[in-house]
């Protein structure tokens, strides 16, 4: 299997789908090498930043779920290495 390395950046500006967003986050969790949230109380957002080491189909299908979310942005910086799996 061949995964890349990637982080999502993404802002929160409807605090309604967060419930979502954890839903879709947990779904993709054995994915996940890390996560950091800051919430951004004086502009009522959240900033989160995911790193990803998965197939490129799926950080694409991940980012497209999160990025469908309302009030919601994503963008997704991917590392250049192709990683293989024996």
């Amino acid at each position: 299997m061949e995964t890349r390395v990637a982080v999502l950046s993404i802002i929160v500006e409807n605090m309604e789908v967060v419930e979502q967003l954890n839903t879709i986050l947990h779904q993709n969790g054995k994915y996940i090498i890390g996560r950091m949230g800051l919430p951004y109380r004086e502009r009522k957002i959240n900033i989160i930043s995911i790193a990803v080491d998965a197939p490129q189909d799926v950080i694409s299908a991940l980012s497209g779920k999160i990025g469908s979310l309302q009030g919601v942005s994503v963008k997704t910086a991917y590392s250049s290495k192709i990683y293989r799996d024996e």
